[in-house]
């Protein structure tokens, strides 16, 4: 697949001792360590901000991936099936131990943490996945780490990631396997010479780390699931080119094992929702998948632009990709420097790492037409704004790949000032670009800050009405849809028998469980009773005759009704 100088994932150049070797390797140490505290001091000043903007939990996802860690303890029914199916567990249990302080629940501040960590890991492997491809178009040593640190800075200081890492969103959990997951696939190809038969023991143990950030990928997004069959093409590339060069009988397993670990991760999931739900696929044709949710809003809405149409579907991508790193057509020049430095190490051979961080593309112009997901953006149709932080998962390609564009047109100019004129232009061009988007507000934000109003109204008033209520009581509520009221007031999740206690795996239906005898009998189970127009509560108190001790009504929001039971 490919054949970089350079070594592995580490950096190590060839040594001619091994306490030369440890000297060599001090000032890479040393740089990596400045970009993670760099990146740490940076993630902590936007936590900051947002945290005192009151900012952490505008996303509806957000607070419902707190909720869920925060179920697996606190609930009438807690445990692991808690962690539900359409969400990959792996966010939630990292979440899990953060969240169990009441003030972390409540602020959302204890899902930052690990969305920041995150952050960090990620801009480290930047800075290391950049080191590795550039020495393998082989310049000098200098010129290598400038633009490296430039690749981290490029991505760190992305205004979008950097509110997006403040909260408990998943996509910086998901960068960081990704990217790791290419660097040290990265690093193998670079230790094995781009062959298998080269592989030595350290080049296989790069190869297991790349499997691993893999799988922990793919229990973070299903995006991952995409990158781990990237990743199991290049070893399989690799085998059936070199097997008629080479009779060796050890490659054939090692290609075996290393997919057998790509896969381990969505198999697992498979069997856990095939167990539990008696539908392998729940989460991807059950009645809370993406698909179900498009197919009962066809009656309403149109189909979204790009429906079966994979041309569309990757264009709406790229410019959700483009409005995440700069304005109007200073984006799409971002997009055309990354494909020209693509076509550069194409023609060197060196396409690996290129191809995986364009995996992205791919996957979600395949789920965008065929797997029901939309991306609204506020610049096309349908004007409004939705899904559009999925643009970031392109953050790491146009991070690596734009620094290397200049660097090979500036090998082109003979003249140091004409260098120099090209950095600084570079430099002005891509600074202007998050000037622009700092000043207009960073997408992710305006999406979650214009999606959250209405919400975040209903469930204040709510949150107050129930605060009022007796400390003591207990809720029949559906905790899907404004689960953040009861974090806003403070209220343990075990307080309220919702549809996390429906035990899933009674089919086809459970009459005998909590959730279906609370709904059609609340007074013995509850005090009061949560309905908001359209959830399985409100329908179930039609055939009721509660007492309504509350109706809230805000524009925008189904009306909310706080009934008595007992």
């Amino acid at each position: 697949m490919t054949s970089e100088a350079g070594h592995d994932g580490h950096e190590a150049e060839p040594q001619s001792s091994r306490g030369g070797g440890k000297l060599q390797n001090k000032p890479r140490n040393l740089d990596s360590t400045l970009v993670a505290l760099a990146a740490a001091c940076i993630s902590f000043i936007a936590f900051f901000v947002y945290y005192r903007a009151g900012d952490l939990l505008l996303y509806g996802d957000a607070v419902a991936h707190i909720n869920i860690a925060r179920r697996v303890f606190d609930s009438r029914t807690p445990g692991l099936l808690q962690l539900g199916t359409v969400w990959l567990p792996l966010p939630h249990l990292l979440i899990l131990p953060f969240v169990v302080n009441r003030w972390l629940w409540q602020t959302g501040v204890g899902a930052s943490i690990p969305s920041m960590l995150s952050y960090v890991f990620a801009t480290v492997g930047i800075f290391r996945l950049a080191r590795v491809l550039l020495r393998s178009i082989h310049i000098a040593e200098n010129a290598i780490r400038f633009t490296a640190f430039a690749c981290a800075g490029l991505f760190a200081l992305n205004p979008n990631l950097l509110y997006l890492q403040s909260t408990a969103m998943t996509e910086p959990l998901y960068l960081a396997f990704f990217i790791w997951a290419v660097v040290y696939m990265q690093g193998f190809l670079s230790a094995a010479h781009g062959q298998l038969s080269a592989m030595s023991r350290d080049s296989w143990h790069l190869l297991i780390k790349c499997a691993l950030c893999s799988a922990a990928a793919s229990l973070t997004r299903y995006d991952g699931w995409f990158l781990a069959i990237t990743l199991a093409g290049i070893p399989i590339l690799l085998y059936l080119r070199e097997r008629k060069q080479t009779q060796d009988p050890t490659l054939r397993p090692l290609v075996l094992r290393f997919v057998v670990l790509l896969a381990v991760a969505p198999v697992l999931w498979l069997a856990y929702n095939a167990i539990v739900y008696r539908n392998p696929l729940e989460f991807a044709n059950g009645p809370y998948s993406a698909k179900a949710i498009e197919q009962r809003s066809l009656s309403t809405t149109p189909a979204h632009p790009g429906t079966r149409s994979l041309p569309v579907a990757a264009l709406y991508f790229a410019k959700c990709a483009q409005i995440n790193v700069a304005p109007g057509r200073l984006g799409w020049l971002w997009l055309l420097l990354a494909l020209v430095a693509t076509g550069a190490l194409f023609m060197k051979s060196r396409i690996a790492s290129p191809v995986l961080l364009w995996s992205p593309l791919a996957f979600y112009a395949l789920t965008v037409a065929y797997g029901g997901v939309p991306i609204y953006m506020p610049d096309w149709y349908p004007h409004s704004a939705y899904n559009v932080r999925y643009g970031l998962e392109l953050l790491p390609a146009l991070s690596v790949l734009i620094p290397l564009a200049v660097l090979l047109f500036m090998r082109g100019l003979s003249g140091v000032s004409a260098r120099r004129v090209v950095v600084a232009t570079a430099s002005l061009l891509l600074a202007a670009s998050y000037v622009a988007l700092w000043k207009m507000h960073p997408v992710c934000y305006r999406e979650a800050f214009i999606n959250s109003r209405t919400r975040l109204a209903l469930e204040s008033q709510l949150s107050n009405d129930l605060k009022a209520l007796p400390l003591d009581s207990s809720f029949l509520m559906y905790l899907g849809s404004h689960v953040g009221a009861l974090q806003q007031a403070g209220i343990p999740l075990c307080r309220a028998v919702s549809e996390g206690n429906h035990r899933v795996w009674m089919q086809p239906s459970d009459p005998e469980g909590l959730w279906e005898r609370t709904l059609a009998h609340p007074a013995q189970f509850v005090d009061f009773v949560v309905a908001v127009d359209g959830d399985p509560v409100a329908d179930a108190m039609r055939s009721q005759s509660l007492p309504v001790l509350s109706r809230i009504h805000v524009e925008g929001q189904p009306a909310a009704m706080i009934y008595r039971a007992r």
